[in-house]
Parts: structure tokens; sequence; C-alpha cells
């Protein structure tokens, strides 16, 4: 199986699988010197461990990190850091009915057709327990970005239908659901409830802004910033969409209107997003990503099995309702990974 690995210069090799003995990361490119303990990986593992809120599945993982190598005496050597995190909570037994089926939404089939052979046990390398490997190696890439100012905060846009203003940043942090508008977050975990007593699940949207970016990373053509980033974010299993800046909806402007006006002080608006002609400007990144409902719901679906019999399936057990809140850190730690690499590129280009 080829396509593990991510980046040029900041590259990372994720590995394992949902039900194994462990998931991990190899981080390869950091710079030396850095200052790395497992406690800063933690911090980032933490936001994204099941548990967090009432949309979380009720399996329950430590997700703690250990650095096998490329560190010493708290500090980045220059060499490949290894990170694993031990999977100590899998249940198989409850994805042994499911051996012989194709769940619908799931990439059973498309996985099946492509290897002739997959791992049943909780959608094995393509479950979202790999994206714990994404943020351990996000968090790293954040080493590099402290060094210049760059910050990236996620936000949850929409859950459910429901929509979120953009009242309190800090807000983020004093709900489950990692919103910044009070009032929302709360109609967000009726709904939640809702979904969950139909045995329904839901999807919704995730805003990514990273601030201090500075201007010129990217390339013109292939190596685009916007066009990493939005592979960086498609490269999640539930994300389906990926808006940069305004995204579609400036498809319905005038240029006049789309345009961002610029000023000895800088824009005085940021449709683009903080990318032109795939380099960044200096604006503020803001990116949005779509997710998809999580496909594991225990309301009655038609599918197939494995000799191609029609089946009723309800599943059970213990699944996500939304990979909001969860799937947000991942998508920081994926646009930490992108803007580390670039910046890492550009550093050497201009050498």
């Amino acid at each position: 199986m080829s396509g593990n690995t991510f980046g040029t210069l900041f590259r990372i090799t994720t590995w394992g699988e949902s039900h194994g003995k462990g998931i991990g990361v190899v981080i390869d490119g950091c710079p030396s010197g850095l200052d790395l303990d497992e406690t800063v990986i933690q911090a980032f593992l933490d936001r994204r461990r099941p548990g967090g809120s009432s949309a979380s599945t009720h399996r329950r993982e430590p997700d703690q990190a250990a650095i096998l190598s490329g560190v010493f005496d708290g500090k980045t050597t220059g060499t490949p850091i290894a990170i694993m995190i031990a999977n100590k909570d899998a249940d198989s037994s409850a994805y042994a009915s499911l051996a012989d089926i194709y769940r619908p939404g799931h990439g059973d089939i498309s996985y099946q057709a492509k290897y002739g052979i997959r791992d049943w046990r909780g959608g094995g390398r393509a479950s979202a327990r790999e994206t714990a490997a994404r943020v351990a190696a996000g968090a790293v890439a954040g080493l590099v970005l402290d060094r210049m100012g760059i910050r990236v905060t996620s936000w949850t846009r929409e859950l459910g239908g429901v929509r979120a203003m953009l009242t309190d940043m800090d807000e983020i942090f004093r709900n489950p659901f990692g919103c910044p508008d009070r009032d929302a977050a709360a109609r967000m975990a009726a709904r939640v409830e809702e979904v969950r007593k139909r045995g329904d699940s839901i999807g919704g949207i995730v805003e990514i802004l990273a601030t201090g970016v500075p201007a010129g990373l990217g390339e013109p053509v292939f190596d685009k910033l916007d066009a990493d980033m939005a592979k960086a974010l498609m490269g999640i299993g539930a994300v389906k969409g990926v808006e940069i800046g305004d995204g579609f909806d400036a498809a319905s402007r005038l240029g006049s209107e789309n345009n961002d006006p610029i000023t000895p002080e800088g824009f005085t608006s940021n449709h683009a997003g903080g990318i032109l002609a795939g380099i960044s400007n200096g604006d503020d990144l803001k990116i949005r990503v779509a997710v998809k409902p999580i496909p594991s719901i225990s309301i009655s679906q038609q599918t197939i099995n494995t000799r191609q019999e029609p089946v009723a399936l309800s599943i059970k057990g213990r699944h996500d309702i939304a990979a909001i809140p969860r799937i947000n850190p991942v998508c920081e730690a994926m646009v930490r990974i992108v803007l580390a690499d670039h910046i890492l590129r550009q550093q050497s280009a201009v050498r």
C-alpha cells in the first residue's frame, strides 16, 4: 500500500490499524534543537481523544504518546522522530458480524476492490483512529510554526444544521463542540441528542484560521499553498469539501465585489483567504471543510455482502454521532504540517 507519506521536506508517514496493537507516525525533516517531549504532543491528542463530547464514541482510549526516537535531552536531534500510540480499548468482537458485509458510506467495498483483502475490524487502516497519528505529527509541526509566531486554530461553524456565529474565540475551549457561540453550542447539544435517539448521525463544517503566516509561501503552479492545503484536508477520511477564503461564494460575485483592495496598511478584506496565485499574501489563512455524517448508524440500510447477496444492515457498537469536534484538531494538524513543510521549503530555496 502506497500513499502513507505526506510532505516534501517536513515529511510524515503514518502507520497502524484501528484494532491492531497501535498506531503511530514517523516524522522526517524536523529541524534540530526544538523543545519536545510527550507532554507537548499529549496536549493535542487529548483534544482528539474519544469521549470529549456527547457526539463521541464510548471507546475509551488514553491515547498516550510515546516518543521512540529523534529526541535527546528534550531536544529534537534532526533525525526521524518516531511516535507510537498504543490501542488499549479495541473490541474487535463487535465487528465480527460485519466481516462479510459492505457497510454503506464506508470504504469497505472500494478497499476490497483495490486490495482484494481488508481489515474489517473497525475499518483497519481506513479508520478515523489513524488520525491520532496525524495530530501527533501536527504537534511537532507546531514547534516549527511557534518560532515564527504562527498560530493555527479551528472552530465548529456548523453541526447538524445548527450554524454558529463567531462571537467569542475563547468560547471554543469552554464547550465540548469547539464552538465560538455559546447559544449555538447549546443547540448543537440538543441536536446531537435528538439524532442519537433516532440512531442516525450528522455532519457539519469546520473552519480553520492560521494567523501570522508570512507572505511568500507556496508556488504559482503545481505546488500552490492552497492546493497543498486542499490535498491535506481532503486526505482526512470524513472531509468531502474544502474552501479557501470565501470559496464557492466567490462564484456568484462580481470581480469588483470579490477582489481584496490593497492599501499601504494591507488588505481591507480577505475574500481570498490569505492566498493569491497559490502563494500566501501575508493575510490570515481562512479555510473551511465540509464533514460528512458518520456512516455507522443503527437505522436499517440496504447493502450487500461479499457474495453479492442483498442484506439489510443496522450497525450497533461504539461509534461517534459526528466526526466534529474530534476532527477539529486533525484539521489543525494537517494545516500545521503543510505550513511547516512550506516554511522549510522556502528557507531552503532562499539560501
